[in-house]
């Protein structure tokens, strides 16, 4: 008879190498007929882990394009209790500051821990809140405190002019969140300054009620030059990650770009650098970037770009020349998001389709960084395997 660690090797051999399938263009919603075309973009997850009792939850968000008719445009939740194989309306999210709408630009975020009078596991909703006749911008935040069921307004982070990406307007845009040292941290990019045409800033607060004033994270002297959407990831060895389009790189019109820095607070004070793939490609537009430990001693950064299905890849802390393009099952969409699962070598990313997007839907699915062989010899070293993690 096995003994019991020989047995528990036994069986977890196998359940690591026959774990789940990847998800492959899961659809989370499909719009109906009479959307307003683009009908969904800009789609964002999180997975919450801050409870037992909803670990391994995913939720989603997306631009919601609702008909012409409806000037109260929300921003949709959903939910995944399977990690990402089906999907359902846990709630929707209405403008509860302005009465114009929560419009475009959702970003959902779990807190892993208590700022100001919010507790660790606070669900937050950044949003761009706009009125029908786009004359104005306004980056919200709201929070839940029951895992996304129902959201209170929290507070204005920022306001802008008309909401159309042109030199001269004044408007603001494509919120991300993150806490740093005992503080929340909103970037977003800011047509307001008279300097630049769009430039990335952030402005952080201790109580998600008060907020300081913005400080430059992309700042070009050339007016013309436009950086946009801002994501950020904690790198190890003490650094950090920001990726972004650039419209004026001299590789390609919104060319992504990335920047190294200590802390991620002074991204400004760092050199950007495009990403260019060992084939010579260059991917370009509406970025989103994620750290795996998987992948190496240093982990893997993951990059997402809007213009192809594959994704690049970096196992030596953003090292130039030592990007790689790793293919995906999900198709093009504008600013997909990506999200490290339980299981670290597999990577959801998500989409809501293409601007000007006649039939776009939201959708999703997964790729594994991990070549097979590692893989393997991985699982070989450990009982536990490469298994999701199972629900407390």
């Amino acid at each position: 008879m096995l003994s019991h660690l020989a047995l528990l090797g036994a069986l977890a051999l196998p359940a690591a190498l026959a774990q789940s399938e990847l998800l492959t263009n899961v659809t989370i919603f499909t719009p109906p007929a009479n959307y307003t075309v683009p009908r969904t973009l800009y789609a964002r997850t999180v997975l919450l882990n801050q409870d037992c009792e909803t670990d391994n939850v995913l939720l989603a968000t997306w631009e919601n394009y609702l008909p012409n008719n409806d000037s109260n445009p929300y921003t949709p939740i959903y939910q995944s209790l399977d990690l990402g194989e089906t999907w359902s309306e846990r709630s929707r999210v209405y403008d509860q500051a302005n009465g114009w709408g929560l419009r475009y630009q959702p970003f959902l975020y779990e807190m892993p821990q208590a700022v100001g009078n919010y507790s660790a596991g606070t669900v937050l909703l950044a949003v761009n809140s706009i009125p029908d006749d786009l004359s104005e911008t306004q980056i919200d935040i709201y929070a839940s405190t029951d895992k996304g069921y129902t959201w209170s307004f929290v507070s204005h982070v920022a306001h802008g002019g008309e909401a159309l990406p042109d030199n001269g307007l004044t408007p603001v845009w494509e919120p991300f969140l993150m806490i740093y040292e005992n503080q929340l941290v909103c970037y977003y990019s800011d047509q307001r300054d008279p300097l630049q045409g769009q430039k990335l800033v952030h402005q952080t607060s201790t109580n998600l009620l008060n907020w300081t004033a913005p400080v430059n994270d992309v700042a070009y002297s050339n007016y013309t030059f436009r950086p946009g959407m801002t994501t950020v990831s904690q790198l190890p060895l003490g650094n950090w990650i920001m990726t972004y389009e650039f419209y004026g790189a001299p590789e390609a019109a919104f060319a992504v770009y990335y920047r190294i820095a200590n802390s991620p607070l002074e991204f400004n004070n760092s050199i950007g650098h495009p990403i260019i793939a060992t084939d010579g490609t260059v991917p370009i537009s509406s970025p989103y970037n994620v750290w795996t430990p998987v992948g190496g001693p240093l982990g893997t950064i993951v990059v997402s770009c809007g213009t192809l299905s594959e994704v690049f890849v970096n196992h030596n802390l953003g090292a130039p020349g030592a990007w790689t393009k790793v293919p995906t099952p999900e198709g093009i969409s504008y600013s997909r998001s990506l999200r490290v699962m339980p299981d670290e070598s597999r990577i959801l990313i998500t989409g809501g389709g293409q601007l000007g997007g006649e039939s776009n839907s939201v959708t999703t699915s997964e790729f594994d960084i991990t070549p097979v062989g590692a893989k393997l010899a991985s699982c070989e070293k450990s009982a536990s395997g490469y298994g999701r993690k199972a629900r407390l």
